[in-house]
């Protein structure tokens, strides 16, 4: 009884965060913002709703030589958990740096122009829109 609650609170505390990644994609205002909700709220809600799907399955265990299938499903489910824990953030970080190559600038609140202004100068890359002057 107690994991069937535990896996619930996992998996609706996962679709909460679902729900704001969602709305973080609808009102973030740049690219960069957008990826950041993506990022982090996808893979936080993933790894809680397919934790809650482990801890679901492993209530149903009682005796390991009868079970043993119920106990493969759960190690599978670790590690697709696993896997999402270390190439989710990987994943966004390379979309990152390839909206920024391509030229993708973050939009900066007004006022703030001077404080970032060294941290949004980048040298550009020469590409067939900016070819290099000869």
């Amino acid at each position: 009884m107690i994991l069937t609650i535990l896996s619930v609170i996992l998996i609706v505390a996962g679709l909460v965060f679902f729900f704001g990644a969602a709305v973080g994609l609808m009102r973030f205002p740049d690219f960069y913002s957008r990826m950041h909700a993506a990022g982090k709220g996808d893979t936080l809600s993933t790894l809680l709703v397919i934790s809650g799907f482990a801890l679901y399955q492993i209530r149903g265990i009682h005796d390991l030589s009868h079970d043993w299938p119920v106990l493969l499903v759960v190690l599978k489910l670790l590690a697709i958990v696993v896997f999402i824990y270390l190439t989710s953030p990987t994943s966004t970080s390379a979309l990152a740096d390839a909206g920024w190559e391509d030229g993708i600038d973050p939009v900066i609140e007004p006022g703030r122009e001077n404080h970032l202004e060294d941290d949004c100068r980048r040298k550009k890359t020469p590409t067939a829109q900016n070819p290099e002057p000869l």
